[in-house]
């Protein structure tokens, strides 16, 4: 394994946690850059998931005193995040690697257009702070495609966020981080059991994705959300062309 194969999942780990401190993709750095040192495309999604699991506990700390201020909104989306994430992984354990391989680069576009067009899903509300039934539900269906994938899974609860009468963007993504810990942590289990995290990747990146999500998330509340967004959009646009151009 050449120096390269080993720096690049690095960099990007560190990367990918900042991103997903403000707004979440940062799997489209730290998946494919892990593929690129040659792990296998499922084995790569179990190892990105470890890695950014610890990520987003740097990133949820970054937002403590947001958190603090909401906390009494956790619990019932807590439950249905850890339920949806348990079937999206055991999902993936039983998707053939060929067929993953093909999904790969609908699953970014899925999600590079999703976060493009988020701004005009979200509105803000007048009411008191809560989740809608319809809510639970759609983040139940966003925690199953964490546990399966992940990229993109922060934009797609910012979505659904977006109509809990929180605050602002900073305490939607407090809340939103705090679920990414819940969802990534639990998929992280049978994966651990399947054998498929490479330990040799994660490790490390999980030490840098820790670092990069305290300080992105510190960074990025002081910072206007356009310039994060733009970037996020750039490296999916990115890293979505590239792997159509793989799959023919």
């Amino acid at each position: 394994m050449s120096a390269t194969q080993l720096l690049v999942p690095a960099v990007a780990a560190f990367a990918a946690g900042m991103l997903n401190g403000v707004a979440g993709g940062g799997s489209f750095l730290s998946f494919p850059a892990l593929v690129f040192a040659g792990v296998p495309p499922i084995s790569a999604n179990a190892t990105n998931n470890a890695a950014m699991w610890v990520g987003t506990i740097g990133s949820a700390r970054g937002y403590r005193e947001d958190v603090r201020e909401n906390r009494s909104l956790l619990l019932p989306v807590l439950v249905t995040s850890a339920v949806g994430s348990l079937i999206g992984a055991l999902l993936l354990l039983h998707t053939p690697q060929a067929l993953f391989v093909h999904l790969i680069p609908w699953l970014l576009l899925f999600a590079t257009l999703l976060f493009a067009v988020s701004p005009l899903l979200r509105r803000r509300t007048e009411r008191a702070p809560g989740h809608a039934p319809w809510q639970i539900a759609a983040q139940f269906a966003v925690a199953i495609y964490g546990g399966y994938f992940g990229a993109g899974m922060g934009i797609l609860m910012l979505a659904v966020l977006a109509f809990s009468g929180l605050p602002s963007l900073n305490a939607q993504n407090a809340i939103k981080n705090v679920l990414a810990v819940a969802i990534n942590g639990v998929a992280l289990v049978p994966f651990v059991l399947a054998r498929i995290v490479d330990w040799r990747f994660a490790v490390p990146m999980a030490a840098l994705a820790l670092a990069g999500g305290y300080f992105g998330a510190r960074l990025f509340r002081r910072l206007p959300q356009p310039v994060s967004r733009a970037v996020v959009i750039i490296i999916g646009v990115g890293m979505t062309m590239v792997f159509f151009a793989r799959s023919f």
